[in-house]
């Protein structure tokens, strides 16, 4: 295919005029991406070479806050919809490879010879805007997946925590599963942060689901019923079975001057609720 040039044609202008053929040279130079184009668009709602047009025009027209954030949006759309990074890290660089394509035939129909001072000038400026597409489209990218994780983190916590009121004074956290330290920390902060809030005066602990609590655990219990007591929250411990108390008392750890103790939680909340 034959590239139509006017000698009054602008970059612009010939790359436009030449669409077909720009969009058709882009896709060989993308090999993995080009069989990729139609999964891309129904995933993300994505036009990669609509969106190839729209960076190689905010290139060559230097219109670098329009390119800056249409990276932005294009990191952001693709983290959302988990499109991989490989992918626009070759579309990028096919790109950048066919507008220079692009760039040697329009000069060589023009019949022009760039000096070197010109051409290294022209390769510096294009170059840095092909860049600076692609950093802010990988920053904006990572940081839409880093506030995801950070969500998907503070999700897990509070399914871990899960502080249940039972009126505006009493709630019950009821703890399933193993205590690490990690946990112990993260109990420990939303436990303190939570009395604060919600202005709790009452918190039942439910251990009924816990299968063991070691001798560090058990003082990470300590100090969180310490706090407690501190912010003027009183702490009642429900459902330990033997295995635990005995562990406890191992210890040599005594939590009675903090804490009250009571076999299940019903009664806990019986004597809270109707006493």
């Amino acid at each position: 295919m034959e590239l139509s040039f006017k000698n009054n044609f602008s970059l612009k202008e010939f790359i436009l005029e030449n669409q077909q053929y720009f969009e058709g040279k882009l896709l060989n130079e993308a090999i993995n991406v080009k069989d990729k184009i139609e999964e891309i668009r129904a995933i993300g709602n994505i036009n990669l070479l609509k969106n190839a047009n729209n960076i190689v025009l905010f290139v060559i027209e230097e219109r670098k806050e329009e390119l800056i954030a249409f990276a932005k949006a294009e990191g952001i759309v693709w983290a959302k919809y988990q499109l991989t990074l490989a992918f626009k890290l070759e579309w990028i660089q096919a790109l950048r490879r066919t507008l220079w394509n692009f760039l040697y035939h329009y000069d060589k129909l023009r019949g022009e010879t760039l000096s070197l001072e010109a051409f290294y000038e022209k390769e510096k400026n294009y170059n840095e805007y092909i860049d600076q597409f692609f950093s802010n489209f990988f920053i904006n990218y990572s940081k839409y997946k880093d506030e995801l994780l950070e969500d998907h983190r503070k999700l897990v916590e509070n399914l871990s925590v899960p502080i249940i009121p039972i009126n505006k004074e009493i709630c019950v956290l009821p703890l399933i599963g193993t205590i690490n330290s990690q946990r112990s920390m993260t109990i420990q902060e939303k436990v303190l942060f939570e009395i604060k809030e919600k202005h709790i005066q009452t918190l039942i602990i439910d251990l009924s689901g816990i299968a063991h609590i070691d001798e560090e655990i058990t003082n990470d219990f300590m100090k969180i019923i310490e706090g407690a007591s501190m912010m003027g929250c009183r702490t009642i411990l429900t459902g330990l079975r033997p295995e635990i108390v005995r562990g406890v008392v191992l210890t040599g750890i005594n939590f009675n001057h903090h804490a009250d103790f009571k076999g299940t939680l019903q009664q806990a909340l019986n004597e809270v609720l109707f006493k």
